[in-house]
């Protein structure tokens, strides 16, 4: 009677431990999908935020198909006091670097010509669909 009382107490021990073992595992595998999904979801965030303008007319001040050379000149912008976007020009390979951003045609015009006339001269208006 005590034999048979110990091993089915054994057995409810083990069942209870890999009971733990599996909700351990359970818990690992959930915060694991969770970190990877995270890390998914800030990938896609990024993406689309280099995607997207900040308004719809960029004054661009260089267009890259080498990336390292966009970011280069961004950070030249930076240096001068812009915060200057960089992002992919509509079915080209070319990244543009765009040192100021507009929500309204005239502002980007005026700004564009003071542009054009007192930083860059080939300075132009790249207009978001």
């Amino acid at each position: 009677m005590f034999n048979k009382k110990a091993r089915t107490l054994a057995i409810l021990k083990a069942q209870q431990d890999s009971i733990r073992v599996a909700d351990s595992i359970k818990k690992v595998q959930a915060r694991l999908l969770a970190i990877e999904q995270a890390r998914l979801d800030s990938m896609r965030l990024a993406e689309e935020e280099k995607m997207n303008l900040a308004s719809k007319y960029n004054i661009i001040v260089g267009s890259f198909i080498t990336p390292e050379y966009a970011k280069a000149w961004a950070e030249e912008y930076r240096t001068r006091g812009y915060d200057p976007k960089i992002f992919k020009m509509e079915g080209s390979r070319f990244e543009l670097v765009s040192a100021e951003s507009h929500e309204s045609l005239r502002k980007a015009i005026t700004r564009l010509e003071q542009f054009q006339d007192t930083v860059q001269i080939d300075t132009w208006l790249y207009i978001k669909k």
